[in-house]
């Protein structure tokens, strides 16, 4: 059952009630010392006190809240007295100035952000005039379509390559099974063996020729994908400036002919300021993009000289049955065969090594 087992401060009393059991009464008053508790035999059950002193702070008297059923008695509920407190801080520790840069960031970004976002609207709704460099956007459009049309001749050539390396294997395993019937069938030896000769000639020729197929969709991914797009990033943040460059040139302008009091002049110094900044981001951008889109052409045509050479050689070589043609065209750009099927032959064990 649930005795009541307070445990009080030094020298508090607690009334106990009367007992009414048969084993004899208890004692009604009790002086405890620190750290002592009262203890109640099985057979009887404790009345709740009354009142309860709770220290010298004056607060005396204070009500009770019981619950429970109504045959047990349960331990006491005081009511809170007030909010709990607490010295330790719930946040991390941080230097007194990385509030303010953080939100001193914030706010630029913000502002930035704005000012881009309404003067590329502007922009597309003709309500502003936006910076034209005429001869570099020719420039960077043709890039462009120069990047989809390789991309475009990457895909095909992927393809070609991908239907012809089926085609060398089935010649490969045709060949195979010639010879096999060449020694299984006596009467129609010679046939076999002629068939034989002629696949398995044709799928060394078409290993040749896909090693140069390989080599020439490697050479145009680089060039796509890599070279071209390392410029096309260039370009992107060049745009970025010059969205940006054109905004604070607009408020530059807007605050140049607005009254000039002393808060305008405050705008515009502080405008200034940032349009000088965004000036040199600006032009070195677009210094960046000029030298990277020279050295990207005169890269382009040397890369394709080569490439669309060995690709004319290569199967004009194979498909007009010029066997020394195509070893000589394998020489001149040293292309090994074997790095064709690398990555569609499973690695060779070790005995065969």
């Amino acid at each position: 059952m649930g005795d009541y087992d307070p445990t009080l401060e030094d020298g508090e009393e607690v009334d106990l009630g009367e007992d009414d059991s048969p084993t004899g009464p208890a004692l009604n008053t009790a002086v405890l010392q620190d750290g002592q508790t009262v203890l109640h035999s099985n057979s009887s059950r404790p009345q709740p006190p009354k009142t309860l002193n709770l220290g010298d702070d004056g607060d005396s008297g204070v009500k009770p809240s019981w619950t429970g059923g109504m045959g047990q008695g349960c331990a006491p509920v005081f009511q809170p007295f007030g909010e709990p407190t607490s010295n330790i801080p719930l946040n991390t520790p941080t230097s007194p100035g990385s509030k303010g840069n953080k939100l001193e960031s914030i706010k630029n970004w913000t502002i930035s952000t704005y000012k881009c976002s309404r003067q590329s609207l502007y922009e597309k709704l003709g309500k502003t005039n936006r910076t034209v460099d005429v001869e570099l956007e020719s420039q960077i459009e043709t890039l462009r379509q120069t990047q989809r049309r390789y991309g475009n001749i990457l895909k095909l050539s992927r393809a070609l390559t991908s239907y012809f390396y089926h085609v060398v294997s089935l010649q490969s395993q045709l060949g195979d099974c010639f010879s096999e019937l060449a020694h299984k069938s006596p009467e129609l030896q010679k046939e076999f063996s002629t068939n034989a000769e002629t696949q398995k000639t044709l799928s060394k020729n078409g290993e040749q020729l896909l090693a140069a197929l390989n080599f020439f969709v490697s050479s145009v991914n680089t060039l796509a994908n890599r070279t071209m797009e390392d410029t096309i990033t260039t370009v992107k943040q060049y745009e970025v400036a010059r969205v940006e460059y054109d905004a604070y040139r607009c408020d530059l302008e807007y605050y140049a002919s607005a009254p000039q009091n002393e808060v305008n002049q405050m705008k515009q110094t502080e405008t200034q300021s940032c349009f000088n900044s965004k000036k040199g981001e600006f032009e070195k951008l677009r210094s960046d993009v000029q030298i990277k889109l020279k050295f990207l052409d005169e890269n382009r045509v040397k890369v394709m000289q080569k490439q669309l050479l060995l690709f004319h050689n290569a199967v004009s070589a194979y498909f007009s049955g010029n066997n020394t043609m195509l070893e000589a065209t394998m020489k001149q750009f040293s292309i090994k065969a074997r790095e064709s099927c690398q990555s569609n032959q499973t690695t060779p064990s070790w005995l065969e090594t």
